[in-house]
């Protein structure tokens, strides 16, 4: 269909002068709200929407577990798929790709066409599309070529289906797309089987993994693949309330809301009890395991009882919001803190985070910032040079104080100036070094400082961390679009390395490997060298034992980080009269 005949038939359908179109109600329904709702012009050609690389890092925490839990089986999926050109989107519940998986071959064109990281793809903003109509109807569509609004999204064609989470509220969509496709929308028709199949084994593999504590119930109409890839499934607690469940379980239990089911006992919906689950569990021919709901109809049944026994969380261990868990990995020192950052995020209590350069104090920060109150803004200021013009006038929510010890006596003023006036920001200040020393130096302002130093929080330098291993796996998932992984010399060499631009180095030295490498591992040659070779001083006797501890008492490796030898490394440990833990 050429460009005039496309914009013809758009307003044909807007203005109801389309009687016996062939096009889908959906495609016809979202052309109306993109002219009637958002405004949308048809002809209009901009350039993909693509949020910044900090509203990205953004998204992706808040999907982080979410992509953890979905990542096997998208590898999976885009295995089976990749041969054919297609490309696989994870858009989360604002339409933005949160995870992508596609052949590098044509990263450019893939890039220039949005179907790549940090793509926007909300129905407002670009139109009929495979994401942006799936978030709007909740159900599974095919847009194909000129069924897309924008002249500039129609030589794609993109599938897509929903993802649900436990609580029946959608979260995400996965999206399967072609840059160019054979001109039948029927062509797509496999491709809609396999997004659904996806997304329903998401939706399942979710729930098992927030569900560990109670009991699962899977079920299908048929006995084939009950116990590998079941239909639809709930999850119930000790009492036979449900908990949790797929969507397919919301349809299968004939519920147009979730709400309506969650907290409903199963034997409301079954004839059946809480005490019949340990017959449905393996072990039973799949045959007699049959299911009778109350409106007669049967299914077949596979019960998985609970990983972990239900006990009380104490009061004392709060759960930790999900942003901040999603800050480090297993660290003695990193958990506490987190969890207290947990209990003060919604909360006004200013705080002063410490630390070297490269920790992630600003990510941190975020972090807090996404744990607290939803709606509010975060704004950053760099502390350098502040004072000399009029501060900018920040929206209500969270400021972040990026390198206080930089403010001279008019930013010092400005800064307390700014927050007395304005009682509804709440302050996170980052600093490298301790100010405390330059408070009682008269360098800064006390009465500054106790407006910023609420909680004081210490984040660690990477040397010091245990959680080494998860930080280099949480970061290879920038390069998620080549499949790439870390030979097991190369991860050894990036363990014993000293850090001392931290988080950030390493990110810069994974990113340099990642160009280098000529397949799809990174081994030692592919590693440029560390920025700054020259053997480190002496370590304080805390420091060195907390460095031998996060290197669990490997010598050789705490003589690499320090750029020391072996023998070095012993003679200080002697000196200091350390031993290692029982």
């Amino acid at each position: 269909m050429g460009d005039l005949a496309h914009v013809t038939e758009i307003d044909r359908v807007v203005s109801g002068r389309a009687q016996g179109s062939l096009r889908d109600a959906v495609v016809t329904e979202s052309w109306r709200r993109c002219v009637e709702s958002y405004g949308l012009n048809p002809t209009a050609t901009d350039a993909p929407h693509i949020v910044t690389d900090a509203e990205l890092r953004a998204h992706r925490e808040q999907a982080e577990r979410l992509i953890a839990v979905a990542r096997s089986g998208l590898q999976g999926l885009f295995k089976q798929v990749a041969g054919h050109n297609y490309v696989l989107l994870l858009a989360d519940a604002q339409g933005v790709c949160v995870d992508f998986f596609g052949d590098p071959r044509f990263e450019d064109e893939l890039r220039s066409a949005g179907l790549y990281l940090g793509s926007n793809w909300q129905e407002e903003l670009a139109g009929t599309c495979g994401v942006g109509s799936c978030i709007v109807t909740g159900e599974a569509v095919t847009i194909h070529q000129d069924d897309h609004f924008g002249l500039a999204h129609t030589p794609l064609s993109c599938t897509a289906a929903p993802i649900y989470d436990s609580l029946g509220q959608l979260s995400a969509v996965l999206d399967i797309s072609l840059l160019r496709s054979p001109t039948p929308k029927s062509s797509q028709n496999l491709a809609m089987s396999l997004v659904k199949a996806s997304a329903r084994r998401v939706e399942m593999a979710n729930l098992m993994a927030t569900a560990r504590q109670d009991w699962v119930l899977r079920f299908s109409t048929s006995p084939e693949f009950l116990e590998v890839d079941p239909e639809a499934a709930v999850s119930l607690d000790g009492a036979g309330r449900i908990t949790g469940l797929t969507h397919a379980a919301q349809a299968a239990l004939g519920a147009t809301d979730p709400g309506a089911l969650l907290g409903t006992r199963i034997d409301a919906l079954m004839e059946m009890s809480i005490d019949d689950l340990p017959d449905l569990m393996r072990g039973r021919p799949t045959e007699e395991r049959v299911l009778r709901l109350r409106d007669g109809r049967g299914v077949f049944g596979h019960a998985i009882a609970p990983q972990a026994p239900r006990t009380p969380r104490p009061a004392a261990v709060p759960e930790m919001p999900a942003p901040l868990a999603g800050f480090a990995g297993p660290d003695p020192v990193l958990t506490p803190l987190l969890r207290r950052l947990g209990q003060l995020a919604g909360t006004e209590v200013p705080l002063l985070l410490l630390g070297e350069t490269g920790t992630g104090k600003e990510r941190l920060a975020r972090a807090v910032h996404l744990s607290g109150p939803a709606g509010r803004g975060f704004t950053v200021l760099r502390c350098a040079g502040l004072g000399r013009d009029p501060l900018p006038e920040p929206p209500a929510g969270t400021l972040f104080l990026r390198g206080v010890e930089d403010l001279d006596t008019a930013g010092q003023g400005a800064v307390l100036a700014l927050l007395e006036a304005r009682p509804d920001l709440r302050a996170i200040a980052s600093a490298r070094t301790d100010i405390s020393a330059a408070v009682k130096a008269g360098a800064f302002r006390s009465d500054l400082f106790f407006r910023l130093a609420g909680h004081v929080a210490h984040l660690p330098p990477l040397r010091l961390r245990h959680d080494l291993e998860w930080l280099l796996t949480r970061l290879m998932r920038r390069h998620v679009a080549r499949d790439l992984s870390l030979s097991p010399a190369a991860r050894a060499e990036l363990s014993a390395r000293n850090w001392p631009g931290n988080i950030r180095e390493l990110q810069s030295t994974l990113d340099v490997a990642a160009a280098l490498a000529e397949g799809r591992v990174i081994d030692l040659p592919d590693l440029p060298g560390p920025s700054l070779p020259e053997a480190a001083a002496a370590p304080p006797e805390a420091d060195l034992q907390s460095l031998l501890d996060a290197c669990g008492w490997n010598m050789s490796q705490a003589a690499r980080r320090l750029g020391v030898n072996r023998s070095t490394v012993l003679r200080r440990v002697r000196k200091a009269g350390l031993t290692p833990p029982s």
